[in-house]
Parts: C-alpha cells; sequence; structure tokens
C-alpha cells in the first residue's frame, strides 16, 4: 500500500471538490428553473456560470500537478444535493420554496469554502503557489456567493417565507 502523505490527501480532496463541482453544476439550473423570484433565478444563473470557471481552474490545478482531472464521488454533496431537491419536491408552490433553495445553495457554499480552505492552505504548505493561487479565486467566488445568498434571503425570501399562504 503507498503511504498516504499531505500529496495524496490533497489529491484526494482536489478530486473530491472536482466532482462536487460538476454535480452542482448540473444541479443549478434547476434550482434556477424553481425559484419564484427574479433575483432568486439570476443568482442561480449567475453562479451557474461561476461555476464552468471554477472547474476550468480546477482543471488547471490538476494539469500544474501533473495529474488527470478526475473525480471521486463525493457523497456529502450528493446529500446536501438531494436535501435541496427534496425542498424543491415538497416546497414547491409555497412561498417558504425560495428561503429553502437559498438555504440549500448555502449548505452547498459553505461545503465549498471549507473544501478550498483546506486546499488553499495544503497547496501552500505543499509550495503549490500557483495552485494556491487558482484554489484562492475559487474561495474568494464561493465567499461572495454565500454574502450575495444570504443579503437575498433576508431581504426577501426569508421574509416572503414567514407567510402563511401558498404561492
Amino acid at each position: 500500500m503507498a503511504e498516504k502523505t499531505l500529496e495524496t490527501l490533497f489529491l484526494d480532496t482536489l478530486k473530491d471538490i472536482y466532482y462536487a463541482e460538476r454535480q452542482i453544476l448540473k444541479t443549478l439550473p434547476k434550482m434556477a428553473r424553481a425559484a419564484t423570484s427574479e433575483e432568486g433565478k439570476q443568482a442561480f444563473l449567475k453562479h451557474k456560470d461561476q461555476t464552468e470557471g471554477q472547474i476550468e481552474r480546477l482543471q488547471q490545478v490538476f494539469e500544474l500537478i501533473g495529474k488527470p482531472a478526475r473525480g471521486k464521488t463525493c457523497e456529502a454533496i450528493q446529500g446536501i444535493i438531494a436535501e435541496g431537491e427534496e425542498i424543491m419536491d415538497e416546497y414547491k408552490g409555497f412561498v417558504a420554496l425560495d428561503a429553502g433553495l437559498i438555504s440549500s445553495a448555502q449548505a452547498v457554499e459553505h461545503y465549498e469554502i471549507a473544501r478550498y480552505g483546506t486546499l488553499k492552505s495544503w497547496a501552500g504548505q505543499l509550495g503549490m503557489d500557483e495552485a494556491a493561487a487558482l484554489i484562492d479565486a475559487n474561495l474568494q467566488e464561493e465567499l461572495e456567493t454565500d454574502q450575495l445568498l444570504t443579503q437575498l434571503g433576508e431581504a426577501s425570501a426569508n421574509p416572503k417565507g414567514a407567510k402563511l399562504k401558498a404561492v
């Protein structure tokens, strides 16, 4: 059995987030279609575009370390996405739908922020400065998206969801 080093852990985690981003890319258009507010739809579509760029940066990181860009099944993101799909099904037609979509999207963002923060730190420790910069670019976009979702939820979706009637 090969020795498990920080480099192998970095690669495993990189594969994990690569898989996660590709799954998220498939889910964001569904969330945009489900959103009832125009602001929500636009936020999900904007993040879809960002996710495409994040995937490209991850592919560059794989290239920098001389490994093929390949994902590794991430059960955590599968679970988070499944919860989001459950909210889309159970709250369709109700005023709390957008609040639920934002909550689901933030669960995804927080997972990504945790992964990118860790990968950035490890890349720095491993002397992979170029990879760290690419990963940091993804991290900064995820932090911005999380803030946008918070603002969107506080400004409209959460108050709207507090009403006790169907859409």
